[in-house]
């Protein structure tokens, strides 16, 4: 161990009490489909992420509509109520940058449902594709002989 290590060991206490390592063998890395002894499977069916794609388009994204809808609302009344002043001002600006948040919000929505769509599909295609790569391995050329 280095100076350096010694000294910021002694400034942080139980900081060294954690082992943390990972190698190259997978030793010390957690199971999972890709990790050695790991299960082999996915965390998510195609129908898990179907029903979370499902879930973005008719609950977060509607939702997220409508309190965008009631906030600007609510924020347009209040700018009303102080015309003439520097709040009004301020208050507006806090609104375009709402609405440049939600936008980037509800793109961002968009793009992990066409994300969890197109991850099902693509599973799928890469397992048919595969599976039609050994069909031949059982018919051999040989067997007519």
């Amino acid at each position: 161990m280095g100076d350096f290590d010694r000294k910021w060991l002694l400034s942080h206490p139980g900081a060294g009490d954690a082992q943390v390592d990972m190698r190259l063998n997978g030793t010390g890395a957690p199971a999972g489909p890709l990790a050695p002894g790991g299960s082999g499977t996915f965390g998510s069916t195609p129908a898990e992420k179907t029903a979370a794609a499902n879930t973005i388009e008719t609950e977060l994204e509607p939702n997220t509509k409508t309190a965008t809808d009631h906030a600007d609302e609510a924020t347009n009344t209040a700018v009303k109520g102080f015309d003439g002043w520097d709040t009004a001002a301020g208050m507006k600006k806090l609104a375009e940058t709402w609405d440049k948040q939600v936008k980037v919000l509800m793109g961002r929505l968009g793009s992990e449902k066409s994300a969890l769509r197109g991850a099902s599909g693509l599973f799928v295609r890469n397992d048919i594709g595969l599976g039609d790569q050994f069909h031949p391995i059982g018919q051999s050329k040989l067997n007519g002989m």
